[in-house]
């Protein structure tokens, strides 16, 4: 029986850095499906909360029965909190350095309090050449930064959802791929997930950090395999 994987890319405006995990798991006779998120890798001017590509991913996978899908950061968000609406619809989930949850940690809940102040002061020195794009890489905000003005609200809707996921009757087998050198969606976050998830597992991987589909192509390969054969 041929294996089938759906993949739900981060905040990211193009899918080409997964060629080479694409290619590898192709060649091992992986069916691989490439989401392209509406704002992101697909065209769209509209403003998206998480109801919105929740109901976005639905349509994506009507008619397919029990897919195994792999959502890597604002993927793992959407694809966590479907499953709160759509429970038992997939029959794996694997998360790599998903985002979706708030962690009681000083540093994360510092980082996120600086960029929600960094992007309010910062507003006005937006017709400024260079000074705001290196003001938010100093204190993180790149993606924000790149993002066009509707999806910079769509961003902020996401991190507002994060405050309202409850993991603990998400029953679906889960899958949770982390690596140890990530600062985007840190550790804690994945350990915080694998401890809520009622059926979750976590591996954690040395080197790795928040984009291994870059940087450990191979190894990424070989532990998505384990899972789609487990």
């Amino acid at each position: 029986m041929k294996k089938e994987l759906y993949i739900i890319h981060g905040w990211t405006y193009s899918i080409e850095p997964w060629t080479a995990v694409v290619s590898i798991l192709r060649s091992k006779g992986v069916i691989v499906h490439q989401l392209r998120v509406p704002g992101l890798t697909s065209e769209s001017d509209a403003v998206w909360d998480i109801d919105g590509y929740v109901e976005w991913l639905h349509s994506e996978l009507a008619g397919v029965p029990e897919p195994i899908v792999l959502g890597h950061s604002n993927g793992g968000r959407i694809a966590l909190n479907y499953l709160k609406k759509y429970p038992g619809s997939f029959r794996k989930l694997i998360l790599l350095s998903a985002a979706g949850i708030n962690v009681s940690n000083q540093k994360i809940s510092l980082k996120r309090r600086v960029f929600k102040i960094g992007a309010t002061i910062l507003k006005p020195l937006k017709y400024i050449p260079g000074v705001r794009k290196v003001l938010y890489r100093a204190i993180g905000g790149s993606d924000y930064d790149r993002a066009p003005e509707h999806m910079k609200k769509t961003l902020q809707n996401m991190l507002e959802s994060d405050k309202n996921l409850d993991l603990s009757d998400i029953d679906t087998q889960t899958a949770i791929l982390w690596g140890r050198a990530d600062t985007t969606t840190p550790l804690a976050q994945g350990r915080k997930m694998a401890h809520d998830l009622p059926n979750a597992t976590l591996q954690e991987f040395d080197g790795w950090a928040h984009a291994p589909y870059i940087t450990h192509p191979n190894e990424l390969a070989e532990a998505i395999s384990k899972e789609l054969a487990s």
